[in-house]
């Protein structure tokens, strides 16, 4: 474990002006406002629909920790004219024990954040020549040279661009890189990615927060409805 919790806090003048206003009227940071998130696993996946919040959390993480905010490894700080985003500018942590030279040095981070929409540029800058080899295997190249060293990773949806078996690859990367000292945090949909045994799964929506079980993920009920039926879900939809 490289953290131990993540925070934020606005003042009381900022509460009342801000309130109401993107991101702060997001459920899932308002939580993070008033609890903070405390991750108690190495690998921690953010599920939830479209528009919860989950990638606007992970992005927020991913520049706290002093990552790009378009994406990419520690060693690449900024690719484009975008500030941090206001809460990426308010994001805290408190460091496990072996993460505490990290937080405190920051040329002493190491990690990578990976989201889907800009990995292109970002595989393109890291030297994985994308425009090469498709979108997926960039994805891979970045897995097998980038996710090495103990650190805080971060990923926005991977499976966007992977396949099946890519995916099942992208669990073996996790696992090792866990062995290594490392700390990953996923904002995804896939059912298979959060079945790793031993992660932590935080349900993001309405609700805020919540951990649930692998099993009880809606969209892992969801995935088992229409395997089994898919003329259920079609009949609703093709009418």
């Amino acid at each position: 474990m490289i953290v131990e919790r993540a925070y934020a806090h606005l003042s009381p003048s900022d509460q009342q002006d801000l309130q109401q206003e993107w991101p702060w009227s997001v459920p899932c940071v308002r939580q993070l406002l008033t609890e903070g998130l405390r991750f108690t696993a190495p690998v921690t996946f953010l599920v939830g629909e479209n528009g919860s919040g989950k990638s606007t959390l992970v992005e927020a993480l991913a520049e706290g920790f002093g990552l790009d905010s378009w994406g990419g490894s520690h060693d690449w700080r900024y690719a484009t004219q975008r500030g941090k985003s206001a809460l990426g500018e308010r994001i805290r942590f408190d460091a496990a024990p072996r993460g505490r030279r990290m937080l405190g040095n920051r040329a002493a981070r190491k990690g990578f954040f990976l989201r889907a929409e800009t990995a292109l540029d970002a595989l393109d800058r890291e030297g994985f020549a994308p425009d090469q080899v498709s979108h997926g295997e960039g994805f891979l190249a970045a897995f097998r040279g980038k996710f090495l060293q103990p650190g805080l990773y971060v990923m926005d949806e991977p499976e966007a661009a992977l396949s099946f078996s890519s995916c099942l690859e992208l669990l073996g990367h996790i696992d090792q890189l866990v062995k290594k000292g490392g700390q990953i945090v996923c904002a995804t949909h896939s059912p298979l990615l959060t079945a790793l045994p031993g992660a932590d799964i935080i349900e993001i929506g309405p609700h805020g927060m919540r951990r649930v079980a692998w099993k009880e993920l809606a969209v892992v009920d969801h995935w088992r409805r229409y395997l089994a039926d898919p003329q259920t879900y079609l009949r609703h939809i093709l009418a």
